[in-house]
């Protein structure tokens, strides 16, 4: 299915808005849509985005796909800047957002405002621009207390963070503008995703990058809890590739639907923690293997997560083609080049 896409999309050019477009996933998908010969506009205030990014992008692509992208520093909570972003635009792939469940327990107003009402603002713009479809960032925090196992898209609990309250208003917004307004749109539900241009630093870093940065200049590890929490980790080619197929899908029943995006499998702490090290010492030999100190769990964290991603096989022909270790040996190679070069 993703292949058949890829073919249509070199034949075919449409005009993308990659909201976040100088963050993690959102210079990911700049990237591929660049690598296919999209038109492209970005919107972001790199208030967690790095130039940087932009820059890596520039560097992977041709100049003539480079002249495609059109770059807008701004930010979703003013509307004005969400008009300008989406006039012209075919489809939005909104990324922006502030991540991180504790800055949102520490600042909640904050994540409020760039998470519910700047997606508000992109939604309102959007349909005002009648872009063709919507697809948006959600969160697997919206599983709350729920303990099932795997986790299904119609089965959730309460939020545990002020982060995971604004993601699931997120999913609610849309749902009113799908049967108030007839406007489409899809929810991503990531869960865990890494790879490349995911950010080693800062306080709230995710956890394989942080990891790596430690691991390579010989600081302590961290590990929240017992080690035994665990993820379902998904590279973020695999998230690339859902946000494509769910804006350009011609099923009529995957529209104004929220799918998991993630690989259906689940990793302790303590295997990826053994994972990352032993695939670091195999690309810098003079690393030794050490132990990681183990302290409280953090507050507002789930004990388990793992995706059920049958809904978006069946609806929109997903089918993630990497799974974590081979996620990880591309997203190591990337890091530890990042690093050199720091």
């Amino acid at each position: 299915m993703f292949n058949t896409l890829k073919k249509h999309l070199t034949s075919t050019s449409y005009t993308w808005l990659v909201t976040g477009v100088a963050g993690f996933i959102g210079s990911n998908l700049l990237e591929h849509l660049l690598k296919l010969d999209q038109k492209v506009v970005g919107l972001d205030n790199f208030a967690t985005g790095h130039q940087r990014n932009l820059d890596e992008v520039k560097s992977l692509v041709s100049e003539s796909q480079w002249n495609r992208f059109r770059f807008i520093q701004g930010d979703i909570r003013d509307l004005g800047d969400c008009r300008a972003s989406c006039d012209g635009v075919d489809y939005v792939l909104h990324q922006a957002a502030l991540g991180s469940v504790p800055r949102s327990i520490e600042d909640p107003l904050t994540t409020n405002a760039a998470n519910i009402t700047g997606f508000l603002n992109m939604m309102v713009a959007a349909r005002d621009a009648k872009v063709k479809r919507f697809v948006y960032a959600a969160s697997s925090s919206t599983y709350g207390d729920h303990p099932a196992l795997p986790k299904v898209e119609d089965t959730i609990g309460k939020p545990l963070s002020p982060y995971a309250v604004t993601k699931y208003v997120n999913e609610l917004y849309a749902d009113v503008f799908a049967k108030t307004y007839g406007f489409e749109s899809i929810g991503l539900r990531y869960f865990n995703v890494f790879g490349p241009r995911q950010d080693p630093n800062g306080a709230y870093a995710a956890v394989i990058p942080k990891w790596v940065s430690a691991l390579l200049n010989r600081d302590t590890v961290y590990v929240n809890g017992d080690g035994e929490t665990s993820r379902d980790f998904c590279f973020v080619e695999n998230a690339v590739m859902m946000n494509v197929l769910c804006a350009l899908s011609d099923n009529p029943d995957a529209v104004n639907q929220v799918y998991n995006v993630a690989v259906g499998d689940r990793t302790s702490l303590n295997v990826l923690y053994n994972h990352i090290q032993d695939k670091l010492i195999k690309r810098v030999p003079i690393l030794e293997k050490t132990e990681p100190v183990y302290r409280d769990f953090r507050p507002g964290d789930v004990r388990h997560s793992q995706a059920d991603i049958s809904k978006a096989v069946r609806l929109v022909g997903y089918a993630p083609p990497y799974a974590i270790d081979a996620g990880l040996e591309k997203a190591m190679d990337w890091y530890v080049g990042f690093f050199n070069k720091a």
